[in-house]
């Protein structure tokens, strides 16, 4: 008994470590972005920590945490600039600054490399656990004040730092970072390059299935779009009239799904969507092209799509796929630090950006069983009750006021977008101001300048380095 009990652990491990499907979806969305093939494996990365506040806006809380950093000095010569990647919502690694277009300008202008880790991901953990007590802190007010703390104590302590440049880099959600850190600290730094940075937060983001949508019908075929939204709107119609034990069983859905459970069901289509959104948001060439092959080479729009799902949830030791409203709540509910991100990040969603990726559009094949609603009800059961629609609303609307939406008005940060890129829609996409890479996606130009370029990215990098150029002077 005691040896099957083992084995039975031992699989629930294996399980677990790979994480439930709603992490590792998630966690394809909001990873580190790619880090680049070409490392100089040669360079030493001293793993730092630096004293922050906890609390830059109140003068009378005194208590303090220590923010992790990563510094390659490998290149660096005295009084040459400083150039940091910004850390988003994930944890921080070496390779970030061991290689790829930011380490070649780095090389070519001597500077010292750093890459910083945001609040309460990773490693920096202000405050002994995620409750609702403790996340309060962690917000991007509090993060760029970390950032600009950290700028003016290296420059302080680092030999030969204190009259040189500062270029900050991000990707994602440290993109953002990059063009508001500049708008309210224009001072601490010379310039930034952000990459698929979303600017304007909106609560019903519907425009990010739309180009999900999109990018699947340009890369992968308007008969692959179409047997998506044909399979799921099938799926949809099954649960609409009493044959959802069907799609239960077609889906291979764990026992407490309930069919009659709006909760449920928004939960079921939220995820499925989502990985779709994973594909695109993630594609490199072939990717999308490749799944849509396999969603063909079904004998039915509705087997096409599920066999595709399928492989997608189930983990090779699990029988069946959680997706109950119960189910993705019991992986947000843990407040422990456990290398999930979900918490921190819905957290920051519900408290400043909105940004939920939901069904309200019929220009995308995704069904109509994801409302914003679903992510609004999220909220309050995760963070208490206050986090109604109305508050939800106003802190999105005090985000953009605070740092212009669309309109940043800051100078000296190039802005990047893949085409691809459904994050793109909340981007600056105006060709005066910002470079969209055709048949590209999320945060896919930190790559050295290679061969394997289009004109267009090639274009794109030599275009920053012109700019770094300019900046460090």
């Amino acid at each position: 008994m005691k040896f099957l009990l083992g084995i039975s652990l031992a699989v629930l491990a294996l399980g677990q470590a790979n994480g439930s499907i709603f992490e590792r979806t998630f966690k394809r969305i909001h990873e580190e972005p790619p880090l680049t093939t070409s490392q100089s494996r040669a360079d030493v990365v001293q793993t730092l920590w630096i004293e922050q506040k906890l609390d830059h806006f109140n003068e009378s809380e005194t208590r303090t945490w220590q923010m992790r950093y990563m510094l390659n000095d490998a290149l660096y010569q005295s009084g040459a600039p400083l150039f940091i990647y910004l850390g988003g919502e994930w944890e921080i690694s070496a390779g970030r600054i061991t290689g790829g277009h930011l380490y070649d300008m780095a090389k070519e202008h001597n500077a010292l490399l750093a890459y910083t880790e945001h609040r309460y991901y990773g490693q920096s953990k202000p405050l002994p656990d995620l409750s609702n007590e403790n996340i309060k802190y962690l917000s991007v007010n509090q993060s760029l004040a970390d950032l600009a703390h950290f700028i003016t104590t290296i420059k302080q302590n680092h030999e030969g730092l204190s009259d040189s440049k500062v270029i900050i880099v991000g990707g994602s959600y440290s993109a953002t970072m990059v063009t508001w850190f500049k708008k309210v600290y224009p001072d601490l730094v010379a310039g930034g390059w952000a990459s698929s940075a979303p600017l304007f937060a909106k609560v019903n983001f519907v425009e990010y299935k739309e180009v999900t949508g999109q990018s699947i019908e340009q890369m992968g075929g308007s008969a692959c779009y179409k047997r998506i939204e044909n399979g799921i709107a099938e799926m949809e119609s099954m649960i609409a009239t009493k044959r959802g034990a069907e799609v239960k069983a077609l889906l291979k859905l764990c026992e407490p799904f309930d069919v009659y459970s709006d909760l449920d069901v928004w939960t079921l289509f939220s995820e499925i969507s989502d990985i779709f959104a994973g594909v695109v948001q993630t594609h490199n060439a072939g990717q999308i092209e490749g799944v849509c092959q396999k969603i063909m080479a079904g004998s039915s729009d509705l087997i096409g799509v599920a066999g595709y799902l399928l492989d997608e949830f189930l983990d090779s030791n699990e029988k069946c796929a959680d997706l109950s409203y119960d189910g993705i709540m019991g992986v947000l509910l843990d407040t422990s630090y456990n290398g999930n991100i979900m918490r921190q990040w819905i957290f920051q969603t519900c408290n400043e950006y909105g940004w939920y990726q939901t069904s309200g559009s019929s220009a995308q094949p995704f069904g109509t069983k994801f409302p914003v609603t679903y992510y609004t009800t999220m909220c309050a059961d995760l963070y208490g009750s206050q986090y109604g629609n109305e508050f939800i609303s106003n802190q999105v609307s005090t985000t953009n006021q605070y740092f212009g939406g669309l309109s940043p008005g800051v100078e000296n940060v190039y802005l990047t977008h893949g085409q691809l890129d459904p994050w793109r829609a909340m981007g600056i996409q105006d060709a005066d101001q910002a470079t969209i890479i055709p048949e590209y996606a999320h945060c896919k130009d930190f790559n050295s300048i290679s061969s394997s370029d289009t004109a267009e990215m090639k274009a794109s990098k030599e275009r920053i380095a012109e700019l770094v150029r300019e900046w460090v002077k």
